[in-house]
């Protein structure tokens, strides 16, 4: 069995054939799948999808392309709308300074609130970062000091520094199709010196879709490319791997209730 970490269930791309999509995913043996929130203001929607499939589980947060755009939330606020049993964690967060839709200080500002929601209630934090590696280091490392919190880098893309201050402050670093990507020596690289209890796998759906998909709209039946992928980067097993990553979902997304299998 595999889990998708982080797919866009709610998005327009999936609209008329969820159900479909969804059925697909467990055909290719993804027993279960984390739809992700951008928007505080549509976070109903990704709810609603959460709710309509058992294994679907869903986030609430505010992504860094929208932290001047939404309305500004509190700790509390995310942590009252997380209270719902299929809400499992904070995010998309983080910093994006590739497209800077959000000035910098906003996206920082927005960052360590969720932070602070997370810390609070125990609940995993779902960290974007696109060049803007120094900047996340440091806001990890100084929220940390404060008081250690659960959470993931998803869709890792960053450098190795990133990827070891993950690792040196507990967090899982999840990986989506761009490690299929033939020119993506050094993404592989970093991929092999994870430790195999912080590893996850995703497909960021509709985005990003893996070899041999690439070019086409993703969905989450296409995360067992990724970790097909992954598998043979690191000289592992594929099926050792998809039981790692699932394992590494459930015990950081312990609020998931992992699906029960024939």
């Amino acid at each position: 069995m595999l889990v998708d970490s982080h797919c866009h269930l709610d998005f327009p791309d999936f609209a008329d054939e969820l159900d479909d999509v969804v059925a697909r995913a467990g055909e290719a043996g993804v027993g279960g799948m984390l739809t992700i929130c951008t928007h505080v203001t549509r976070f109903d929607a990704v709810l609603a999808v959460a709710e309509r499939y058992d294994n679907v589980w869903c986030s609430v947060g505010i992504h860094p392309h929208e932290a001047a755009n939404e309305p500004e939330v509190t700790a509390e606020h995310l942590v009252r709308m997380a209270r719902h049993p299929k809400v499992v964690g904070f995010g998309e967060t983080g910093l994006d300074y590739h497209y800077e839709h959000s000035p910098r200080e906003d996206q920082r500002r927005s960052f360590r609130v969720h932070i602070a929601a997370a810390r609070q209630a125990r609940l995993p934090l779902i960290v974007h970062c696109r060049d803007a590696d120094d900047d996340t280091m440091a806001i990890l490392r100084e929220e940390h000091a404060e008081g250690a919190f659960p959470g993931l880098i998803h869709c890792f893309t960053a450098g190795p520094a990133v990827a070891e201050c993950a690792v040196e402050l507990g967090l899982g670093v999840s990986f989506s199709g761009i490690v299929t990507f033939n020119k993506a020596d050094a993404l592989r690289d970093v991929a092999r010196r994870v430790p195999a209890d912080l590893l996850l796998v995703e497909t960021d759906a509709p985005y990003l879709a893996p070899v041999p998909r690439r070019g086409k709209r993703n969905e989450p039946a296409f995360v067992a490319h990724t970790a097909a992928s992954l598998a043979e980067a690191r000289g592992e097993e594929p099926d050792a791997l998809a039981g790692a990553t699932t394992d590494n979902f459930f015990r950081l997304f312990a609020k998931a209730a992992r699906p029960v299998q024939d």
